[in-house]
């Protein structure tokens, strides 16, 4: 009986040996079920936050408004309406004064404007809601046959106000000056008249209400002259520096080149649906790095400056 004891006992201890080999670190301890929590998955990126995603739908949204704001809303919706099946986003122009009126008065979704709200006579600013989108330079622009590449403010203003009427005066050949201005609703010449003209009455001339047209007009007229945004510009019309200084994103972004606008798209209270997910792709880094950027305007991120509606000038 004892030697059969002894050899249980011993049976016994290496049983348990073996069982201890067999748990090693590839096999953890069951856990009673009720005590098991699932693992920790990724945070979604709405996740935890109020805002929902914008919900697309096929209601029309209308952009009206800001020629200048144009080319870039329009590229806009159409890759827009490209990745958003049913989405419809119709773009008109206008002016800003128009795009500023009609979503005040709810005839349209978006307002595009070169101007704050602030700045235009009899619009609501405080029922509108401001979406700045990117910046634009304007910028003095002739008939490419003018010899003349730089003037200073004051012949600037002085061309503009009809006191200088022949490019000898200014260094160029003795030929008539035919001036091209844009209606007193455009954002442009808004923008124009107060950091170019320091807000001195331009005189009378050629006046259109498209910046298409006022390009076309200035490439086939001798002698003239006129303004456009940046996102305007090609080999058919020049632009001229100012003061020694180049309309380009890198003189704008400091300051150094005064002539801009911040391009906005206004709301009548805060976006919702198409609209709201039409604002977000403008705003996404895809957009601004991209589309904003190859059609001449400048990301609002990119800006060393911010401007108040006021014109007033701070650091970032």
């Amino acid at each position: 009986m004892k030697k059969l004891s002894k050899m249980f006992i011993a049976l016994s201890f290496v049983g348990a040996l073996l069982a201890g080999c067999g748990s090693g670190n590839n096999a953890a301890p069951a856990a009673p079920a009720q005590s098991e929590k699932p693992a920790a998955q990724p945070a979604d990126a709405n996740q935890g936050s109020s805002e929902k995603p914008a919900e697309v739908s096929s209601e029309p949204v209308t952009a009206v408004g800001s020629t200048a704001l144009q080319p870039l809303v329009e590229q806009a919706a159409k890759d827009f309406m490209a990745k958003n099946a049913g989405a419809q986003i119709q773009v008109q122009g206008g002016g800003s004064g128009t795009g500023l009126s009609q979503v005040a008065s709810g005839a349209a979704t978006i307002g595009n404007s070169d101007i704050f709200a602030e700045e235009k006579k009899g619009i609501p600013a405080n029922e509108l809601v401001d979406h700045k989108v990117a910046v634009v330079g304007m910028a003095a622009v002739v008939n490419p046959k003018i010899t003349v590449d730089n003037l200073t403010k004051q012949q600037l203003i002085d061309i503009f106000t009809g006191k200088i009427t022949n490019w000898k005066d200014v260094g160029g050949e003795d030929q008539k000056i035919t001036l091209v201005n844009r209606p007193k609703s455009s954002g442009t010449r808004a923008t124009f008249h107060t950091f170019a003209l320091d807000g001195n009455e331009e005189a009378e001339g050629i006046t259109e209400d498209s910046s298409g047209t006022v390009r076309k007009i200035i490439a086939e007229t001798p002698g003239a002259i006129g303004y456009l945004a940046l996102s305007y510009l090609n080999d058919t019309v020049k632009p001229l520096k100012l003061d020694g200084v180049e309309a380009n994103g890198e003189n704008i972004a400091t300051n150094k080149y005064p002539v801009w606008a911040y391009e906005h798209m206004y709301t009548k209270g805060e976006a919702t649906g198409t609209a709201k997910a039409f604002l977000e792709y403008i705003m996404s880094e895809e957009t601004q790095k991209t589309t904003i950027t190859q059609l001449g305007f400048l990301p609002i991120t990119e800006m060393k400056v911010e401007r108040t509606a006021d014109g007033k000038v701070n650091q970032k």
